[in-house]
């Protein structure tokens, strides 16, 4: 028997990659979903904000451990400069000393306040990271930060005037430079100033981190 043409079979096949491009435009439209949940769920902006704020924290504590090192270097070793030449007569003995000159006696109390803030902020330092949320901490750290930071620099600034004196004298009021005789001194009292002025920069560093984990709440 002849079969028509007309008879004939047509199968309509559809192109197997049509449906995967379906499909994997309905995946890359649910990962899009997804991540916009993600971007807007406050959870998750709070759990990124708590990270980056214990960043911080971490970094304070470890600063203000090199701030206290620097302080109580700085207050010892000022302490300590003294120095007596060997020579001397039955009447005159030379002599040098931080407690001859008020203003290293200045600096020894200063930096020792310093110093003692300094460990006595260890224990502040430490809550912010266990909670890096809590605002008030931050805050009083922020406040006594800032007045440390002014004794510090007041303290360093007039020993650091005594210093250069001392290294290079001054001719026109007569004062002549005493740290070719009293060079244990001089090394020891420019130290403690050299350490002083760290402790100024690792302070501004903790105040800018307070200020910026502060403005993130």
């Amino acid at each position: 028997m002849n079969r028509s043409k007309s008879d004939s079979t047509v199968i309509n096949i559809q192109p197997e990659s049509s449906s995967r491009s379906k499909q994997a435009a309905a995946s890359n439209g649910e990962e899009y979903q997804v991540m916009r949940v993600l971007a807007a769920d406050p959870k998750h902006d709070h759990d990124k904000g708590a990270g980056v704020k214990k960043g911080v924290a971490v970094l304070d504590f470890i600063l203000r451990l090199g701030a206290t090192a620097a302080g109580l270097g700085a207050t010892a070793a000022m302490a300590s400069s003294e120095q007596t030449l060997p020579f001397f007569t039955q009447f005159f003995q030379f002599s040098a000393g931080y407690d001859d000159l008020p203003t290293f006696t200045f600096f020894v109390i200063a930096m020792a306040i310093v110093s003692g803030y300094l460990v006595l902020s260890l224990p502040f330092s430490i809550v912010t990271i266990i909670r890096p949320l809590l605002v008030a901490p931050r805050f009083l750290l922020l406040i006594f930060d800032t007045l440390a930071l002014t004794l510090n620099a007041s303290a360093a600034s007039a020993a650091a005037a005594i210093v250069y004196l001392a290294h290079n004298g001054n001719s026109d009021a007569n004062w002549l430079a005493i740290c070719q005789q009293f060079g244990d001194f001089c090394r020891q009292s420019s130290g403690a100033v050299v350490s002083a002025f760290v402790a100024i920069v690792i302070f501004t560093v903790l105040i800018v981190l307070s200020a910026i984990a502060l403005r993130r709440t």
